[in-house]
């Protein structure tokens, strides 16, 4: 068998494990198939996720079953104002043993986990959300001097609640660009919710069961990242972010009068991965122009901000960015 025909059966057998995944995790959390594939895809390309949504739109239950569906340990921390760097990394203490001697010792924080839910991140202060930023980039923290390696595989999802914003305090450009995708949580349709009503009001609710294990991810974000991408999509994917830069050659006209800073390198890479995950999750082999196009939202839209006189014109960030992307999907594909 040729190493292009292994692979093949590699992505193939993964995809059908993942639709697997994809059915257990939707018998608890229902009528949100985009969430799910969006919140899968940064899994399978080793990222974080940042959801954003109302209350009480499923957001906890989806982590935690998750955390079940992927066998990953998972730990949830609830975001507070008085929330210190301490409570997330952990800390060291002192101890004295039984002939007298003392020593510290370190007592892990919730941080050293699989899959950390990082509830409604933006109620704590800018010096307890920069604990985050060491972990999230660098899968470590430092302690005392001492570097401590997290769990692998390690995922942060993220919740913030967007109409809320009294006592909060809104995350760094630094930190946002962390995350790989950012993730809407709109109301489900009305079957949707019907279903919901059915489904968990009830003497017994369906449970998730478990599909993968954390070996099993880690191989699976292996496979993703050997899965091929074609020269069109890759120079559409370099062409799209560029085209989001004011002042860059690529960028039109509504981009350089709207657009306040636009996404850098790591918004490509985001891309370069996600559009392979997209296509993964659908059975495919390698993505096409429409992963492009779908993925530009979710990865771009943390990644860049308008102006004052765009928002004062009323423009929206998510319309520009599909604008962007629609035309240069048309281009590519009329090339």
């Amino acid at each position: 068998m040729t190493e292009d025909a292994a692979l093949v059966g590699e992505i193939e057998a993964l995809g059908e494990r993942l639709s697997l995944a994809r059915a257990s995790i939707e018998r608890r959390f229902i009528g949100q198939d985009r969430v799910v594939g969006l919140v899968l895809s940064a899994l399978l390309c080793g990222g974080h996720a940042l959801l954003i949504g109302l209350p009480g739109l499923g957001k906890t239950r989806l982590v935690d079953t998750l955390s079940t569906v992927m066998g990953l340990k998972g730990n949830r921390i609830q975001f507070t104002p008085d929330l210190m760097p301490a409570d997330i990394l952990g800390s060291e203490v002192l101890e004295t043993a039984a002939d007298g001697s003392r020593a510290f010792r370190f007592i892990e924080g919730p941080v050293f986990c699989q899959l950390l839910m990082a509830d409604e991140i933006n109620r704590a202060s800018p010096r307890t959300q920069s604990a985050l930023l060491q972990a999230m980039q660098e899968r470590e923290v430092t302690i005392a001097g001492q570097h401590r390696p997290l769990g692998a595989p390690f995922h942060v999802l993220a919740t913030q609640n967007p109409i809320e914003q009294e006592g909060t305090y809104p995350l760094p450009e630094a930190q946002l660009d962390r995350f790989l995708v950012q993730v809407d949580v709109d109301y489900p349709d009305r079957a949707a919710e019907r279903d919901i009503l059915l489904a968990t009001t009830g003497v017994e609710e369906a449970q998730s069961e478990q599909v993968f294990t954390d070996a099993e991810l880690l191989a699976a974000q292996t496979v993703l990242r050997r899965m091929p991408v074609g020269e069109a999509v890759l120079e559409m994917i370099l062409d799209l972010v560029r085209a989001c830069r004011p002042g860059e050659p690529e960028a039109g006209a509504q981009v350089g009068e709207s657009v306040a800073w636009g996404p850098g390198p790591r918004a490509a890479q985001a891309l370069m991965l996600t559009v392979r995950a997209r296509a993964l999750l659908d059975g495919r082999l390698a993505p096409s122009a429409e992963d492009v196009a779908a993925m530009a939202r979710p990865v771009l839209s943390h990644r860049m901000a308008l102006n004052f006189a765009a928002r004062a014109r009323g423009e929206s960030l998510s319309g520009l960015i599909d604008n962007v992307a629609a035309q240069v999907t048309r281009v590519e594909a009329a090339a």
